[in-house]
């Protein structure tokens, strides 16, 4: 039995783990992370009946309770001080808040092998969005120019969401250099060419924020008379994503050290 504390409880995925997590035969739910519903029972914070189970306000606290799995699911103001305590802990972390960066990760790599335990972050657990990474990092093998449009609601408080920034990351050291001029040889308004994410060769990243969208992403390939285009589309559930959080919740412990995106886990 997998013993779990998962941190963002009350959010929007979170609600949906604390039902799934319930339900599985070798996940146990020991104790949830939530500011704004601390001290209330877990189940009940979840909108779920009562389960005894108890909510803490921070991280600190509800690592006091016995767990083999830290989840996180909460904001990029909080995550990172919340994976490296876990750490510390000597729990495994499954990390699916973004707002993270490269340098946040390295950190993170270097502490979980230094207490032998193991981090999977994702950002995106959906089993589709991993599959855009997937045929991504196929394409640009052919293809260097590549761009990526990250579009989200207007309320998402981080730019580009995990999603776009773990696919620039992972592109720009896959690549080779791209044929558009440099943006630092622009005129104008250089800000219109997005934000440039990971290396050697960075990728432009271009965040759009505006209702009508939940969260979404696309790789805009292109080559002389053509073009490709990988895109993936969340709807409002939160279901795509706890199958890929709870899979990683089972395997996290098999590697020392920290994974990122739910494909290394897959086939």
């Amino acid at each position: 039995m997998i013993r779990i504390t998962l941190a963002g409880c009350t959010g929007w995925v979170g609600k949906a783990l604390v039902a799934a997590i319930m339900a599985a035969p070798d996940l146990e739910l020991v104790a949830g992370v939530s500011r704004k519903a601390a001290g209330r029972d877990l189940g009940e914070a979840a909108g779920l009946p009562a389960n005894g189970l108890p909510v803490f306000a921070g991280m600190t606290e509800a690592l006091f309770v016995p767990s083999d799995v830290v989840i996180d699911y909460t904001k990029p103001d909080s995550v990172k001080g919340n994976v490296l305590a876990a750490v510390a802990a000597g729990r495994h972390v499954v990390v699916g808040a973004s707002g993270m960066t490269a340098e946040d990760y390295a950190e993170i790599d270097a502490a979980a092998k230094a207490k032998s335990v193991g981090v999977l972050a994702a950002g995106n657990f959906s089993i589709t969005a991993t599959l855009l990474r997937r045929f991504a990092r196929e394409a640009v093998k052919y293809v260097p120019d590549v761009e990526i449009i990250d579009y989200a609601s207007p309320s998402k408080p981080d730019t580009p969401s995990g999603t776009g920034r773990e696919l620039a990351e992972t592109l720009g050291a896959e690549r080779m250099a791209a044929t558009s001029k440099p943006v630092s040889e622009l005129g104008g308004v250089r800000e219109t060419r997005g934000g440039a994410i990971g290396a050697p060769h960075p990728v432009q990243v271009h965040s759009l924020r505006m209702p009508g969208f939940v969260l979404s992403c696309e790789a805009v390939f292109g080559l002389p008379d053509e073009r490709l285009v990988i895109r993936h589309d969340a709807g409002t559930s939160a279901a795509p994503y706890v199958g890929g959080t709870l899979l990683a919740a089972r395997r996290v412990s098999d590697q020392t050290g920290l994974r990122r995106g739910l494909d290394s886990l897959m086939g």
